[in-house]
């Protein structure tokens, strides 16, 4: 039986009314003569005869059965051209959240020309033909075990009997929308001193010292060292990108070449003789050829050269971790006396000086992001990647008609390497006399000498190799019947430098279709899949699928309507086999080993006899099996008035038998031959609407696409055995957050006077003080401990939106992508959000809690010690929603008058503007857009023209 939840139920119930509806409504405006509407063929209308590549196979969208949604970038470049792919899908397609979860399963499968695998992010979306995101099982079953998470289809441009030549080229600049906020270097001693005192602790900064720093009376000397000012970064970086593709050919010959060029800007600008940024060249090349009336061939050509240079420290990153008041990294030569010591000028001299500064540190702290960025060396980081394809198309039609064949085989080749030169060089820690001079140099590291150290890592380096074999048979039987099937043969194998076992997928997959009159349409699918991670006798089995469609447009009474142009109603089911989620090999068997020990016997104590100890690290399990998605699928696609375009689908998928090293099915004291064994089930259901309406006049047309997902999840079979029931993760989302309740902060009322908690106040994690954080004691032991961790949240929002609209009038259009999230939580984390200890103090400790704040305190009390009860438990105290709406992108477009664009003897002529990261609106806006780690979170500003010869 199918497991549908209530409102699954609901949704099936209204789309049942929804079909009922349609028809009687159908029939009444067409038996009236009150409505009058236009039924000229639109754009709309004519997508679905428009054949949809689905990878292995193509066909039309009016005949797809299972869901799938489709883009084709042609539609859409000339008013949004943004080359990032991921960003183009992201909330354009109904059931994609983000740029590659399908229904929030994870991340898809990538499928590039046919070849699971491939990097989406290797392509521009100048040579992108179309993009298909396959949803279901019984859709995507023709890719086996590699289809647990859904399928995206990435079908790149070929050559055509026209000869086009086409030009994109921009520019523009990115700045951070969100810097990181730390203390200065005064502020930072000051609030030490008070969360030395909290702990009991005396103070170690002074108040002159604190007044030094403050005053800038000498920054060298009393450093107050911002890693985030604008000194050290780009605030407008630039970045350019130019493709141009050329195609033509004729009937026997056609052809397709597409090169690329891309470069970014460092945000990092120290130096500029190190912090280059990249360069991306690409090729794409292919032709397709007629070698005979029965064969016809294709190959393909792929090349990609990316290349970094930068230095081999970044203060973004490093800054985070470097308190301001350490040590000046720079010391001004300026300010050297040598009055007192003469000899120190040979040591200036010898020394290698960074526009009139030496490299400055301590005994302790003689290194450093600057001192790397000036004196390390540099590092350049290569990428090269090349593929090569070859399909050989057979029309077999002379050995029985409808008879086809095809072989496709690829290769490809990834390597990605590092090339850092090291240099050695000195840090001087400097003594200063009370005039504010130095007066002496100590080196506390190395000698000045470049070059002396250089390195070459390969970080990646993987060859894969794939072919696929197809057969097809294609019958019309007569008017009202045809059939459609295909029997394919797959193969992949990928081997990664350092890994020990290639990747290998195989499988052979069979689909069959049936057709009534294109109005009744099934299909069954299914792949034989085989792994290698399973034992001899259970690596392979079969994944079926069974998909069915009505078109009720082709009724006699539905055919001829003058608002309901196209209404299908689809269903499917079916299982996917999957070893994705086995995450090593051999798990299926036992592991002993032999550890040094042992055991002695004899009659004097047990002297004299000896043997080796041989133990059990995991059991054996020749029956370990494949993971399973079971996959439950109702939907319908409609086209009204032929303006507005409406889709929507019910969904269930269960990820079931996932291997784990299962405890529950085992007693205690069994534990060290537990085998991996098939467990855990999670459930994912919801449902998925899209619509789009467009609408013309003489002068505009006006374009609006609108989607949303909802998706949630529910763990229903858990290897998990807790004391308290409400710990158990049976029936909670599979994201979900767990943690502890927070009740706020403790106040002073709450502790006696020798400093323990009143009344019945439970115990905490160690021993806690005013302003620490109360957790709450859900099981009413007096005492809070992991115990007392619930679910607080979930990471996934389960409410997902996207919109696209395009408005044009005469020569301008105006363009924007909208996406929304609601349900999701975050996790604030890491030392910006959490500091303890003598960490880095970032402007959140501003809200610290002190006897005068109470009422208004936003972080707990400050710590010079560790803190295991307010910084290391997650809890409500520190998640946040992370509810969101994002204008993603907005683009303003141009078209030059055609008189002009004839006059140079071109096609088309438009120019751009258009901004990325717009904006956002939400209640933690700042906490969301600030990106911590490498780089910050940019908006991008970019102006470019696209041109057609």
């Amino acid at each position: 039986m199918i497991q549908l939840n209530i409102l699954t139920k609901l949704l099936l119930g209204g789309c049942l009314c929804m079909l009922c509806c349609l028809s009687v409504t159908a029939q009444t405006i067409d038996s009236t003569s009150t409505v009058v509407l236009e039924n000229q063929p639109d754009e709309l209308e004519s997508n679905l005869q428009e054949e949809v590549h689905l990878g292995f196979q193509t066909t039309t969208k009016h005949d797809i059965i299972g869901s799938s949604s489709t883009v084709k970038p042609g539609d859409f470049l000339k008013f949004d051209t943004t080359q990032w792919v991921r960003d183009a899908l992201g909330g354009r397609l109904t059931g994609l959240r983000g740029g590659s979860s399908i229904r929030g399963l994870g991340e898809a499968l990538i499928v590039v020309d046919g070849i699971p695998g491939r990097s989406i992010d290797l392509l521009n979306m100048e040579e992108i033909e179309e993009i298909t995101i396959l949803k279901d099982a019984n859709v995507s079953a023709l890719y086996g075990a590699m289809a647990r998470n859904g399928v995206i289809v990435v079908t790149t441009k070929r050559g055509s009997t026209e000869t086009q030549f086409n030009i994109s080229a921009s520019t523009g600049v990115r700045l951070p929308i969100s810097m990181p906020n730390y203390l200065n270097s005064a502020d930072y001693m000051e609030y030490f001193n008070e969360a030395r005192a909290n702990d009991g602790l005396g103070e170690i900064y002074s108040t002159e010292q604190i007044q030094n720093h403050r005053s800038g009376i000498n920054p060298y000397r009393y450093p107050n060292v911002d890693f985030y000012n604008d000194g050290n970064f780009n605030p407008l970086t630039p970045y350019s990108n130019v493709t141009a593709d050329f195609s033509g050919g004729s009937d026997n010959t056609k052809f397709y070449i597409n090169l690329g060029f891309k470069s970014d800007g460092s945000f990092q600008s120290v130096s500029e003789e190190n912090d280059k940024g990249a360069k991306r060249f690409n090729v794409r090349g292919n032709i397709d050829f007629k070698v005979n009336d029965w064969i016809k061939s294709s190959l393909d050509v792929v090349a990609i050269i990316d290349k970094k240079k930068s230095s081999r420290s970044s203060i973004y990153t490093l800054g985070s971790i470097i308190r301001p008041n350490l040590y000046s990294p720079l010391l001004p030569i300026s300010e050297i006396d040598y009055s007192e010591n003469p000899e120190l000028r040979g040591v200036v001299d010898a020394a290698n000086q960074y526009d009139g500064f030496l490299l400055g540190g301590t005994q302790v702290y003689n290194g450093g992001a600057i001192a790397e960025i000036y004196a390390g060396g540099y590092q350049t980081n290569m990428t090269r990647m090349s593929q090569v394809n070859n399909a050989i198309d057979f029309d077999l039609s002379a050995i029985t008609e409808g008879l086809s064949a095809k072989s496709y085989v690829s290769f490809d080749f990834y390597n990605v390497y590092n090339l850092s030169v090291q240099n050695e060089y000195a840090v001087y820690e400097p003594t200063w006399n009370d005039d504010n001079k130095i007066i002496d140099l100590v080196n506390v590291r190395d000698n000045d000498l470049k070059d002396q150290v250089e390195n070459v890592n390969t970080d990646v380096f993987a060859i894969r190799y794939g072919f696929y074999g197809l057969l097809n048979y294609e019958k019309q039987l007569n008017e009202d019947h045809a059939i459609d099937a295909s029997l394919i043969g797959f193969a992949n194998n990928t081997y990664v430098r350092d890994e020990k076992q290639s990747a290998k997928n195989s499988h052979v997959a069979l689909s069959l279709n049936y057709d009534y009159k294109k109005k009744i349409y099934a299909n069954f699918s299914g792949a034989y899949v085989n792994s290698v991670k399973l034992a001899d006798g259970n690596r392979a089995k079969l994944a079926p699928t069974v998909g069915l469609a009505y078109v009720l447009t082709e009724e006699p009474s539905l055919k001829d309507s003058s608002w309901l142009n196209y209404f299908k109603l689809r269903t499917s089911m079916g299982v996917v086999y999957s070893d994705l989620g086995i995450q090593d090999y051999f798990l299926y068997d036992a592991i002993y080993q032999q550890d040094g020990g042992g055991y002695s016997w004899g009659d004097t104590n047990g002297a004299g006899y000896n043997n080796a100890s041989t133990k059990i690290l995991r059991g054996q399990n020749p029956n370990l099996d494949f993971e399973k998605r079971t996959d439950y699928t109702l939907g319908f696609e409609a086209l009204l008035f032929n303006k507005m375009w409406l889709e929507g689908n019910v969904f269930q998928s269960i990820i079931g038998e996932q291997v784990i090293r299962a405890s529950t099915l085992y007693p205690d004291y069994y534990n060290s031959f537990r085998p991996y064994s098939n467990f855990n089930k999670d459930q994912y259901s919801g449902f998925e609407v899209g619509m789009n309406y467009r609408t013309k006049t003489e002068n505009s047309t006006f374009d609006i696409g609108a989607r949303a997902l909802y998706t949630t999840s529910k763990r229903t079979i858990v290897d998990e055995v807790y004391e308290d029931e409400y710990q158990n993760r049976k029936g909670t989302p599979v994201d979900a957050i767990w943690g502890l309740e927070s009740l706020g902060l403790f106040g002073v009322d709450e502790f006696n006077e020798d400093g323990s908690l009143t009344g019945n106040l439970p115990t905490q994690y160690g021993t806690v003080k005013p302003g620490d954080i109360k957790y709450k004691d859900q099981n009413g032991d007096n005492v809070v401990n992991d115990q007392d961790i619930v679910q607080i949240g979930r990471y996934a929002a389960p409410w997902s939106f996207g919109s696209d609209i395009t408005w044009s009038y005469k020569a301008f259009t105006f363009f924007a992508l909208l996406t929304a999230e609601i349900g999701g939580d975050g996790m604030l984390s890491g030392n910006y959000y959490r500091p303890q200890g003598d960490a880095k103090y970032s402007d959140v400790v501003e809200g610290r809690w002190t006897e005068a704040t109470a009422d208004t305190a936003t972080f707990p009390r400050l710590s010079s010690t560790g803190n295991t009860n307010n910084f290391e438990k997650n809890s409500t105290y520190w998640m946040y929603s992370n509810d969101n709406f994002r204008i993603q992108r907005v683009q303003l477009t141009f078209d030059l008058p055609s008189q002009l664009v004839d006059k140079l003897k071109m096609k088309d002529i438009n120019l751009f503007t258009s901004v990325s990261n717009l904006a956002e609106f939400s209640k933690n806006k700042d906490v969301r857009q600030l990106q911590l780690g490498f780089n910050p979170m940019f908006r991008y500003y970019s102006f470019g023209a696209r041109m057609k010869f």
